[in-house]
């Protein structure tokens, strides 16, 4: 078990070990023990977390600022308009600045092609852990409780079980590639055969789909792309069927009008997750989904409020994940 985290940044869990990630699982389930039994569990007793929010949040704000009061600290909700960023500060003064005043900075910006940018260039500078709550690449935290809750359906050893992670149409508003992106890196990790189904459109960063081969390899599992939901959904044992924007597609086109994307997306409406599909997945399947969920768009309502669906664990999870990120990046041993 590695036990050197003091002070280090959470920007993907790709920077961190297999090893430092199973040392997190462990320390989050035992954070989770505790809080069932209602023990006392203040590791950072008078220590400060900053989290600066660019975009709207409910489970990341509240999951980061409850876990941050259980752990006997506090945190500072912080946005733009109440802090001299609006007014041009750079990343290098509020860096220096919060990391006089506290022990740790969060940080949400999905802006597309500037948030990783800006979470790095805050760590280049900062003399605290910086921890990644969302950007445009990747959402840790979110993979992370994810797993979490994989292993207590199925157990640690993930060997012979099939992930799915599947676009599925919402009209809602062009979500970030984040998500999925940090779910076929993490899955294929420890141990899983990752199926990635999307239409041509949507697929993620060529960058992401190399390391995710990559990862396969050294693992010894499988990692394939389809355009078909339904072969996807084949003899899965994990489904997790939601939107992203084919930004990168656009991209590559010269195009950035978020709006063509939504044009784009309507072509494909029938990318949902029903009980038709979930009847071609595994006996023992779970559905699962980072929420909100565009409720039928997305999913139907007889699958995300039915005996598969484990939403509201994987969103409980979140909460001790980043407990245990903090506790020992903030905390641990000197």
């Amino acid at each position: 078990m590695n036990t050197l985290f003091r002070g280090k940044h959470f920007i993907t869990d790709q920077e961190w070990t297999r090893e430092e990630l199973d040392t997190v699982f462990d320390v989050a389930f035992d954070l989770k023990k505790r809080f069932a039994l209602g023990e006392p569990h203040r590791l950072l007793a008078d220590k400060t977390l900053f989290m600066m929010f660019f975009e709207q949040s409910t489970r990341t704000r509240n999951s980061f600022e409850a876990g941050m009061t259980q752990l006997g600290g506090h945190a500072h909700d912080l946005t733009p308009d109440k802090m001299q960023i609006s007014h041009g500060e750079t990343a290098l003064d509020t860096a220096k600045v919060l990391s006089r005043y506290g022990h740790g900075i969060s940080i949400r910006n999905c802006f597309f092609e500037i948030g990783n940018a800006y979470i790095r260039e805050i760590a280049r500078h900062a003399s605290v852990p910086i921890f990644n709550m969302q950007c445009d690449i990747y959402h840790p935290c979110q993979a992370m409780g994810d797993l979490m809750t994989i292993f207590e359906k199925f157990g640690r050893n993930l060997r012979g079980k099939k992930f799915v992670m599947s676009w599925a149409y919402a009209p809602s508003y062009t979500k970030p590639m984040s998500v999925p992106q940090s779910l076929v890196l993490l899955m294929t990790r420890f141990g899983m055969d990752v199926t990635l189904a999307h239409p041509k459109e949507f697929y993620l960063m060529p960058s992401i789909l190399e390391e995710t081969k990559e990862n396969a390899r050294k693992a010894g599992v499988k990692f394939e792309v389809v355009h078909d939901m339904d072969v996807a959904f084949e003899g899965a044992h994990v489904l997790y069927p939601k939107s992203w924007g084919c930004l990168q597609y656009l991209k590559d086109q010269n195009i950035t009008d978020k709006e063509q994307s939504m044009a784009i997306s309507k072509k494909y409406t029938d990318w949902i997750c029903d009980s038709r599909r979930m009847g071609l997945t595994a006996r023992d399947s779970i559905y699962m989904h980072c929420l909100p969920a565009d409720r039928g768009n997305e999913v139907t309502d007889e699958v995300i409020d039915g005996p598969h669906s484990i939403v509201f664990d994987e969103a409980e999870n979140r909460l001790h994940v980043q407990k245990a990120l903090m506790a020992l990046s903030m905390g641990g041993r000197p």
